[in-house]
């Protein structure tokens, strides 16, 4: 090898030598930006391009990208639109032009944008990618066409688009016309959301300025990888604005999830299998044949005993066994029903929360959106959860999944599990009223199919908010009120102490509300309530909740806004005091 050295001092390599010296060691050694270390070039390569040493995921091609993704490493690569270059002969250091020539012979590439045609999981899929390693993946005129034009081929072709992001933003050298091109690539993505083209986007690292701003953050499903550094102005430039140090997860992957911007972050090895999950269901691939096989968990000390009040009216009898701890909750019935499920996170707004869960999976082979309130089971599960009781972006997180849902045509399906809409300052400050009447609104007027399920508690806002379906179905022992019987003594008995006698007058057992034509059926429970037996309470919620879903697939989608519209307005009409007696 001469002179050629492989790691070490470089101090000896001749000009000449350094495209040899180069070629070399990249196919040896490469040194980690990251933790510093050399890492051999054929370990790093079987890593997906990670570090084996410290994580640290490297920028990849578009090649590199493509065969990840795509089944089979199989790909076609589509002509995009070709412009003049440097349209303002821009200079700095060097022209414009020289940076541009550079870069492609650097790289291969023409421009920062490359797209390509293949499968994954046996669907036909466009993939866009803006490669890092063109000018830092800076967006102009070329790259913005090549989006515009991607986006037009996935529309003619009927084939999802996923866009794979990787840049540090617009590209200075042509100014305004880069600029304009956020709202071009933007025209894109609102025509993709028009034609109903699953557009799905993946954020790598870095992610920033212009691209974040516009088409990356608007996708269906916004993706990001593990380790990913994502943002609108650069960390840098914030610490100098603001005179202030920034947390050290600061616009990290799981930063923007903790903060509602992604709905998850994936490490680059599991990508696809996660990308195959989701476009089975956006596209209505067949679902699988699903068996429901789960096992009752054995009741405690507490669930086993008789629960205080049981026994002294009918109606608090169902109020405790709606309670019980070892009652199904929703993720517990989507891991017993839910087929290919995919959790989907944040509000887009400002946080994820937990106490509002929702996703895509198949119901019983359905393809659907579910949403609801999840309690948590232990200590750690319910303060995670908030017990069920959610906060503004719980709701506004059920509004954005309502409209996946009618955007791709699924049926939405809403578990409502819940003693009510959790009740802080903060949640007053972040506007949890407009929360909850726009998540009514919403359901009210999607295009879509919609069961709401009472699986357990209905309470007050928090439970209506996502219970304003087609169908409105209740278990057996679920309840349903404006307040909690407890609370509804205190204040108008002034005494907790009257909280059965309370129930017993709120008729809020499912009996009552089939009587007041609140619901629209009853799920029947086993003989000793939900907690007793899940397999066949799960059975009897898939099934009901299936047929429901095929018999409102038969209606147009775009006269459902008007019949549920004409069912709750009629909802209350016909109550009199005779009804109430029956309820009783």
């Amino acid at each position: 090898m001469g002179n050629i050295m492989l790691f070490g001092k470089s101090s000896g390599i001749k000009n000449k030598n350094r495209e040899k010296y180069d070629r070399v060691r990249k196919l040896m050694w490469i040194k980690c930006e990251s933790c510093g270390k050399l890492v051999y070039y054929k370990d790093y390569k079987n890593n997906h391009y990670i570090c084996p040493r410290c994580g640290r995921a490297f920028i990849m091609n578009p090649k590199q990208r493509f065969d990840l993704l795509f089944d089979d490493r199989t790909w076609e690569k589509i002509a995009l639109p070709t412009m003049p270059d440097d349209p303002l002969n821009f200079v700095d250091r060097i022209p414009y032009s020289e940076r541009l020539t550079e870069a492609r012979t650097d790289t291969g590439y023409n421009d920062a944008v490359t797209t390509a045609d293949g499968k994954i999981g046996g669907i036909p899929t466009t993939i866009c990618i803006l490669n890092g390693e063109f000018m830092m993946g800076s967006m102009g005129r070329v790259a913005g066409e090549g989006i515009v034009a991607s986006a037009q081929h996935a529309i003619d072709t009927h084939q999802p688009l996923i866009m794979v992001a990787c840049s540090g933003g617009a590209r200075m050298q042509e100014n305004i016309l880069s600029l304009m091109q956020m709202a071009r690539t933007t025209v894109a993505v609102n025509k993709l959301h028009a034609a109903k083209i699953p557009y799905i986007v993946l954020l790598t690292d870095p992610t920033y300025g212009g691209v974040t701003a516009s088409f990356a953050m608007l996708g269906d499903i916004n993706i990001a990888e593990s380790g990913a550094r994502i943002g609108f102005a650069g960390r840098r430039v914030i610490e100098q604005n603001i005179r202030e140090k920034l947390p050290a997860n600061f616009q990290t992957a799981d930063y923007l999830y903790e903060h509602g911007m992604v709905d998850m972050v994936v490490p680059r090895a599991e990508l696809k299998s996660r990308l195959e999950k989701i476009l089975r269901v956006l596209m209505h691939e067949p679902g699988p044949a699903h068996t429901i096989s789960v096992q009752t968990p054995p009741a405690t000390n507490e669930t086993s005993k008789k629960a205080r009040g049981m026994g002294e009216t009918p109606a608090y009898d169902k109020v405790l066994l709606a309670r019980n701890e070892n009652r199904p909750h929703f993720l517990d019935y989507i891991n017993g029903i839910v087929d290919d499920w995919t959790y989907l996170a944040g509000d887009r707004l400002f946080g994820e929360d937990a106490a509002m869960c929702g996703g895509i999976g198949f119901w019983n082979g359905i393809p659907a959106v579910i949403l609801g309130q999840e309690k948590g089971r232990t200590i750690e599960t319910r303060q995670l959860h908030r017990f069920g009781m959610p906060n503004p972006e719980g709701y506004r997180k059920a509004q954005r999944l309502m409209r996946l849902a009618e955007r791709f045509d699924l049926p939405v399906i809403s578990l409502f599990d819940t003693a009510g809409a959790f009740a802080g300052s903060a949640a007053e400050e972040r506007g949890q009223s407009e929360a909850i009447a726009t998540s009514i609104q919403t359901g009210l007027s999607i295009k879509t199919p919609y069961i709401a399920v009472n699986v357990g508690e209905g309470g007050s806002g928090g439970a209506i908010a996502i219970g304003t379906g087609d169908r409105v179905l209740m278990l057996e022992n679920a309840i349903y009120s404006v307040i909690a019987p407890e609370s509804c003594a205190s204040i108008l008995w002034k005494d907790n102490k009257f909280k059965a006698t309370a129930a017993a007058a709120m008729k809020l057992t499912a009996n009552d509300m089939m009587e007041m034509r609140v619901i629209d059926k009853i799920i029947p429970e086993p003989a000793g309530g939900a907690h007793t037996d899940w397999q066949t309470t799960m059975q009897n919620l898939a099934d009901t909740v299936s047929e429901q879903i095929k018999l409102l697939q038969k209606t147009a989608p775009e006269k459902l806004p008007e019949l549920r519209a004409e069912k709750f307005l009629k909802m209350t009409r016909k109550v009199d005091g005779e009804s109430a007696k029956r309820g009783k």
